[in-house]
């Protein structure tokens, strides 16, 4: 099969390489899928998992790309819930070659079935960026209707998911980024913009909740925002401190069948717009993943 790989963890996405490799089949509890779309986050290739085993072994060259759609064509044993032929979408193991490819194997509970009417390039763009969001704002965050949140990177693939449900959840949503990130944060729908290139992010207030993906300075001024007993959930590193009045949450983000279920339900009725930037073919994503300018929302790779 064709699959992009990785080899040197030193050299980044200039690293990449579109290569011949074995096809994989299917182990106990496993599918294997034929991937038709697969997202692909940056930040993966400084992952110990993209180099590593579970075990902590070496296993390069690896294939990276971890989210995902595409249609079963293999059952492993013990394999329940998924057949033969069933469009799917989901998240690949950390620890296992990815998505970036044209076939992957994956443990079935990390699959949810895919609607019938929506397609695989927005189907392959919600796993992480809808789960992250979901599992920051309900599982870490504990979002209430009426609650004040600040949502870091409101233009990106994660923050404007954060947005959008948040704002269904019934929180007043205050976005940041850069200048030209405005119109987009505000499009999906934060009630406020700060531009942090240009504004005092004290300015904000007093927060219930800030979600954060910057880290940094930047996340650790935000937790003088929180009101008392406030939370910030982050997905840039443990925090270096905790607030006095509240707590710092730092998460990673996992493979959930039922809030796959309910992310593909609002991106199908409407609720839920993905952040889509860019759409290459596999022998087009090295060059995707290089770009000479750069582009607003995800890159997908359409595998067929």
């Amino acid at each position: 099969m064709q699959a992009i790989v990785v080899s040197d963890p030193n050299a980044g996405p200039a690293g990449m390489k579109l290569e011949e490799q074995p096809e994989p089949h299917a182990s106990e509890n496993d599918v294997i899928v034929r991937v038709h779309a697969s997202g692909f986050t940056p930040g993966e290739l400084t992952w110990p998992g993209t180099w590593t085993d579970r075990a902590g072994r070496d296993r390069t060259p690896s294939i990276p790309g971890h989210e995902f759609a595409g249609v079963v064509t293999e059952l492993g044993y013990g394999t329940t819930g998924l057949s033969i032929g069933q469009r799917v979408f989901g998240l690949a193991d950390w620890t296992r070659n990815g998505t970036l490819a044209e076939f992957v194997a994956v443990e079935a509970r990390n699959l949810a079935p895919l609607p019938a009417d929506l397609d695989y390039v927005t189907a392959a763009s919600l796993p992480i960026s809808g789960l992250t969001a979901w599992q920051g704002l309900f599982q870490h965050g504990n979002i209430q209707p009426g609650e004040s949140i600040l949502v870091h990177g409101a233009a990106g693939g994660v923050g404007s998911v954060v947005v959008q449900l948040a704002r269904e959840a019934g929180a007043y949503v205050i976005g940041t980024g850069r200048t030209s990130d405005r119109e987009t944060s505000l499009g999906f729908g934060a009630h406020e913009f700060l531009d942090l290139s240009t504004e005092d992010l004290g300015s904000v207030g007093a927060v219930g909740l800030v979600f954060d993906v910057i880290g940094g300075e930047i996340g650790e001024q935000s937790l003088n925002l929180l009101r008392p007993g406030g939370t910030l959930v982050t997905i840039a590193g443990p925090p270096s401190k905790q607030p006095q009045d509240g707590r710092a949450i730092f998460f990673v983000v996992e493979a959930d069948r039922t809030q796959l279920s309910e992310i593909a339900t609002r991106a199908l009725d409407g609720r839920l717009r993905t952040n889509v930037g860019n759409v290459q073919p596999l022998r087009a994503a090295v060059e995707a993943f290089n770009p000479t300018a750069r582009i607003t929302g995800k890159t997908i790779i359409s595998i067929i």
